[in-house]
């Protein structure tokens, strides 16, 4: 197969177009109309619907599409990799991490990768949606308890609990069960409990909502302002709880939460992605939080 004839067809696929991919890329349109034709043409098999008024691929240039766009990159990354040196980590590195997670503890790994790989661009972004690193242009995605996926590879650098926490001022409930005045996240159910382990043993509070909020960050402040319990983090509250801001009343029973830093099972691991995991696990030795020094 023609990779150059190939990587023309990519690009016009990616930009939904002759005419833009032209325009993105600076080759003629004529150039790009012919070269996918040639691979057409190799191939047997039509690739673009012509007929359309906008670019549709057929079900067969979806597929090579689908198949061939990574690898490509993989291609045009290991040489820039032995053109600029494997070893030596540079260029552009992107980040989706979670809003919570992010806001406590990437700004100052964010700070310490930067500094000590000065090459590489970083970039990371708090956002709670559900990325696709290849559509949405992430090197590395950071994920909570993540469902297996073929598409995506890496690594578990991080657990942690969920506990129970309230005001300082908000008494237990003597049975160490039932009802409590609670502050819950908008998307929790109606009838969801909260199963704890504490020191005495097991309890279990069903959580009565005086306030449903969209952030765990609100639902945390929100405690601190004295509205109620609430099922949070530990890594966005143990500072709280040691300070003795907010009352320690048990952690979630059950298997602790695992963090994972994921890519495309599609392209190479290369030097900046691979240095970043290694700023992770050295920032999490023993996979247990502590905030970043």
């Amino acid at each position: 197969m023609d990779l150059e004839a190939l990587s023309y067809f990519n690009l016009v696929a990616a930009h939904g177009g002759f005419g833009k991919a032209g325009r993105v890329s600076g080759r003629p349109k004529a150039t790009l109309s012919r070269r996918v034709a040639e691979l057409e043409r190799s191939l047997g098999v039509r690739l673009i619907d012509r007929g359309s008024q906008s670019l549709r691929l057929t079900e067969e240039g979806r597929t090579l599409y689908e198949r061939t766009d990574g690898l490509l990159s993989q291609v045009a990354e290991a040489g820039e990799a032995v053109v600029l040196g494997a070893a030596t980590p540079r260029g552009r590195l992107r980040v989706s991490a979670p809003v919570v997670l992010a806001h406590v503890a990437f700004g100052r790994i964010g700070a310490r990768f930067a500094m000590a790989y000065p090459e590489v661009q970083l970039e990371i972004v708090a956002e709670d949606r559900k990325v696709d690193p290849i559509e949405d242009g992430y090197d590395l995605v950071i994920r909570i308890d993540p469902s297996p996926d073929e598409r995506l590879i890496g690594r578990c650098f991080l657990h942690d609990r969920r506990v129970v926490v309230a005001p300082v001022n908000m008494p237990v409930p003597p049975e160490r069960t039932g009802d409590v005045k609670a502050v819950v996240l908008s998307t929790t159910p109606a009838g969801a409990t909260w199963p704890i382990v504490t020191a005495d043993g097991e309890a279990v509070f069903t959580p009565s909502p005086v306030l449903r909020l969209s952030s765990l960050l609100m639902v945390r402040e929100a405690v601190l302002a004295g509205a109620g319990a609430a099922l949070l983090p530990s890594l966005l509250v143990a500072g709280d709880i040691d300070a003795g801001r907010v009352a320690y009343w048990g952690t979630q029973a059950g298997p602790p939460v695992e963090i994972w830093a994921l890519q495309s099972s599609r392209r190479l691991i290369g030097a900046k992605v691979r240095a970043f995991l290694d700023v992770l696990e050295a920032t999490f030795p023993k996979k247990a939080f502590t905030a970043p020094l």
